[in-house]
């Protein structure tokens, strides 16, 4: 034995002290660390929009009502927008690396049920668990990258890096879903996101590492499954008036209970130690007017893309494919106009920018609701399609400045989740109104003795419509935003 002990190291009173000794773990490549953040934004920014060019297969395969395949961007974007400050708040609880792992877990598990869908239930009920794990993952990404980059130019790198991805995911969704809708099937629009998400599971596994937040805060479940049953409830409620009107118990009942949990929703935020959103930050002026700004922005704006898509393939008969490449022009323009408005905003007052953005946007909503039967690319997508998206890229980045600037450090990343979230759940309620208005306008029209063709254009046109009066009240709300402080916020 004391041969032994000799080939294997020297004893000490704690034990052999060469070989049991472990070596610290090697940290992954950064190019590591930021291939597995960025693929995972990249799904999720992906996923908001790539169903869009989809949607009329789906609605053949599974047999969806004019106002049911709405549910397949709205099950996705309720869960997203009301699980996704809680998903912040998990990763310092429970771990970034861990948080990160669950959120892309569910997403990939939700795609595959999604893509193996037999009825519209199982599909918007996979959409909805897409959503939840988006919720976990986007934030999650975010906060890997800044703390795995040191602070200076290689995190500022990364995080440009990260966003482009991000800009890309969301250019990449029409076309991406055209293509596999075309050459496969709408199946894969969501059956791709599996290998793809099971090979950034591994990378993350192996590459990230784990870390927390220094004051990990409870978690306020019940204030996020209050606000997001209260907005489901209230879109569902809407999208039934169609069928039974305003004054039906089928209607009314979902409307006053979803107000009803909203109020409740306020009473617990009031209440509770930790709440999902603080009720105080909506006492500074920059952020309650740049989220009620932005809100009805997100109820014309995420319509755009959904009535359009119908409209190229039920109307025009578009091929998935060429459906997709015609929003290519909407892609560029609203790029153009996010990186114009930060070099304006240094010489020309942020809100000038914003209003002028509003109007542009507008003007483009308008225009498109002129849509006909016999409607062309040129005619009827184009022109109006780069006004709408170049006024919105100037409207929404100086909003967001604005209101970021009026909040000290502490809770720039809450303002700029709450930012979102009221985004997503403004274009969620705004599309079941305009498809509520639409299917309406569609019934009317066909049973007055109007074409296929012609119905649908009317309908669509009326949702436009009430899209560009909801802008118009975003672009008139401006006037209640402060002038932004240009000195950094303590």
């Amino acid at each position: 034995m004391g041969a032994v002990s000799d080939i294997l190291g020297q004893r000490s009173p704690a034990g052999p002290a060469r070989n049991l000794t472990r070596r610290p773990k090697r940290a992954a490549p950064a190019w590591a660390v930021l291939l597995a953040v960025c693929a995972g934004q990249f799904l999720v920014v992906l996923d908001v929009s790539v169903v869009n060019v989809a949607l009329p297969s789906m609605r053949t395969a599974l047999g969806f009502g004019e106002t049911g395949q709405q549910w397949v961007v709205n099950g996705y974007a309720l869960a997203f927008a009301g699980f996704l400050l809680l998903g912040g708040r998990a990763a310092d609880l429970f771990g970034r690396k861990a948080t990160f792992l669950t959120g892309l877990g569910l997403f990939t598990a939700a795609s595959l049920a999604g893509g193996l869908a037999q009825s519209p239930w199982m599909l918007i009920t996979a959409r909805a668990i897409q959503g939840l794990g988006s919720a976990v993952l986007a934030p999650t990404t975010l906060s890997i990258l800044t703390t795995s980059f040191p602070e200076g130019p290689e995190r500022t790198r990364a995080i440009g890096t990260w966003t482009a991805v991000g800009a890309g995911g969301g250019a990449a969704g029409g076309l991406v879903g055209g293509l596999l809708t075309d050459l496969l099937s709408w199946r894969w629009v969501l059956l791709v996101n599996v290998p793809i998400g099971a090979l950034v599971l591994v990378g993350a596994a192996l590459w990230l590492t784990e870390s927390r937040g220094a004051a990990a805060r409870r978690l306020d479940v019940p204030g996020a499954l209050l606000v997001t049953g209260g907005v489901t409830a209230l879109a569902y409620g809407i999208a039934e008036t169609e069928s039974h009107g305003w004054t039906s118990p089928v209607s009314l009942g979902p409307l006053l209970g979803g107000l009803a949990v909203l109020a409740l929703f306020t009473l617990v935020e009031a209440r509770t130690a930790h709440p999902l959103i603080p009720l105080r930050l909506f006492t500074i002026r920059s952020v309650a007017s740049a989220n009620t700004v932005l809100f009805t922005a997100g109820a014309a704006t995420f319509s755009v893309w959904y009535f359009l898509s119908l409209y190229m393939q039920q109307v025009l008969h578009y091929s998935p494919i060429r459906a997709g490449l015609s929003f290519l022009p909407h892609t560029v323009a609203i790029i153009i106009g996010s990186k114009l408005a930060p070099r304006l905003m240094g010489r020309i007052d942020a809100r000038v920018i914003a209003a002028v953005g509003g109007a542009v946007a507008v003007a483009g909503v308008v225009w498109q609701s002129r849509i006909t039967a016999d409607g062309t690319f040129l005619g009827v997508i184009l022109g109006p399609g780069i006004l709408t998206m170049l006024g919105a890229g100037l409207l929404l980045t100086p909003v967001a400045a604005i209101a970021m600037s009026g909040v000290g450090r502490g809770d720039q990343g809450l303002v700029s989740g709450l930012l979102n979230t009221s985004r997503q759940l403004g274009g969620a309620l705004g599309l079941t109104v305009l498809a509520t208005a639409a299917a309406s306008r569609i019934a009317s029209r066909a049973s007055g003795g109007a074409s296929p063709g012609q119905a649908l254009s009317d309908g669509y046109g009326l949702a436009f419509l009430i899209g560009a009066a909801f802008l118009a009240v975003g672009t008139c709300l401006i006037v209640l935003l402060p002038k932004p402080d240009p000195r950094p916020a303590p």
